[in-house]
C-alpha cells in the first residue's frame, strides 16, 4: 500500500506540473504583449547605427515656439525669413592709423594722473609731412625706401599708445650697433690727428703691422664721441624729426625732462635699422656714411 500510494502522488504531481505549463504560456504572451509591445525597439549593447541590426529611427522635427502658438490658434505658421547676405569687409585701414579692437581695455584705466592738463598731447597724422621729414634725411627718394607700415613704425615711441601699434625699440637696437660699427670704421680710416702718435718715454719701439696701424686710434677717439645722443638729437632736430615722431611726453611743460633727446636719437637708430631689414646692410652702411655721419661732421 505504501508503495501503491507513492506512485499515486507521483502521479498526481507530474499531472499538476503538465497543467500549470499549459496554462501558464497564455498568460506570459499576454504579459509580454503588454510589456513589450511589437513596435518598441529591441534594446542592444551598442548605440552605433553600423552595429545594430535594427534602423535608426528619424530625427524628430524641432518646432519653434511660434509654430506651436500658430499650430494651436488656427494660423499659418510664420513664413520663413530670408537669409541675409553677409556684409562687405570694410576697407582695410592702414595698420598705423588706428589701435586694433582686440587690444583696447574696458575703459578704463589704472593709471591716476595728477594733472589732467599733462594727458594732452597731439602728434603728427599727416602722411606728407612724414615724407618731408624722411627727403631731409635721406636726401631725393628717401621717403620710397621704406613702406608706410614701417616709415611710421620706425618713428613710433613706445610711449605713443601704449605701444598698441608697434612701436621702435627693436629696429633702434638694431641700427645702434650699424651705427657704432660704421663709426668704428670711420675712426680707423681718418688719419691720424696731430698728437695722436703713441710715444715711449724709454724709447721702446712697439710691434708694427699695416694691419695693426689704425688701432691706436681707438685709444683716443670712440665711437661713442662721433655719434653721441646730442650730436645726433641737433641731427634730428634739423631734419624735422620733432613734427613727425609719435611719443607721449611725462610733462608736456618739459619735453627735455621727458626725454625728448632719447627719443629723437631712438627714431634716428630705428630708420638705420628697418633700412638695413630692407634692402641689406650695404645700402644701410652707405646711408650711415653719407646721410649720417657726413651731416655730423668730425
Amino acid at each position: 500500500m505504501a508503495l501503491n500510494s507513492s506512485r499515486s502522488v507521483l502521479s498526481s504531481t507530474c499531472k499538476a506540473l503538465q497543467q500549470y505549463s499549459r496554462s501558464s504560456q497564455p498568460l506570459q504572451q499576454s504579459l509580454s504583449r503588454r510589456l513589450l509591445p511589437s513596435a518598441a525597439p529591441i534594446r542592444h549593447f551598442t548605440s552605433s547605427p553600423t552595429c545594430r541590426s535594427d534602423k535608426v529611427p528619424p530625427t524628430p522635427t524641432i518646432f519653434t515656439e511660434d509654430e506651436i502658438n500658430a499650430a494651436k490658434n488656427g494660423e499659418q505658421p510664420p513664413a520663413e525669413l530670408p537669409e541675409q547676405q553677409p556684409a562687405e569687409p570694410p576697407a582695410e585701414r592702414p595698420r598705423w592709423t588706428y589701435t586694433p579692437e582686440k587690444m583696447k581695455g574696458p575703459g578704463f584705466s589704472i593709471n591716476i594722473v595728477k594733472d589732467p592738463r599733462r594727458t594732452i598731447w597731439k602728434n603728427n597724422e599727416d602722411p606728407v609731412v612724414v615724407d618731408t621729414m624722411y627727403k631731409r634725411l635721406l636726401g631725393p627718394g628717401g621717403d620710397k625706401m621704406l613702406p608706410d607700415e614701417i616709415k611710421w613704425m620706425a618713428i613710433t615711441h613706445k610711449s605713443f599708445d601704449q605701444g598698441r601699434r608697434g612701436f621702435n625699440t627693436r629696429l633702434a637696437y638694431f641700427g645702434r650697433q650699424i651705427l657704432a660699427l660704421e663709426s668704428t670704421r670711420e675712426i680707423m680710416v681718418s688719419p691720424a690727428a696731430q698728437g695722436e702718435l703713441i710715444t715711449d718715454r724709454y724709447n721702446r719701439e712697439p710691434f708694427d703691422h699695416p694691419a695693426m696701424a689704425n688701432v691706436d686710434k681707438l685709444a683716443f677717439r670712440q665711437p661713442r664721441d662721433l655719434i653721441h645722443k646730442d650730436r645726433v638729437a641737433k641731427l634730428a632736430l634739423e631734419v624735422g624729426m620733432m613734427r613727425v615722431v609719435r611719443w607721449k611726453p611725462r610733462l608736456p611743460e618739459n619735453l627735455e625732462g621727458s626725454g625728448l633727446t632719447v627719443v629723437l636719437n631712438t627714431a634716428i637708430f630705428a630708420i638705420v635699422g628697418a633700412i638695413s631689414l630692407q634692402h641689406g646692410a650695404e645700402v644701410a652702411q652707405r646711408v650711415v656714411r653719407e646721410k649720417i655721419l657726413k651731416k655730423l661732421g668730425p
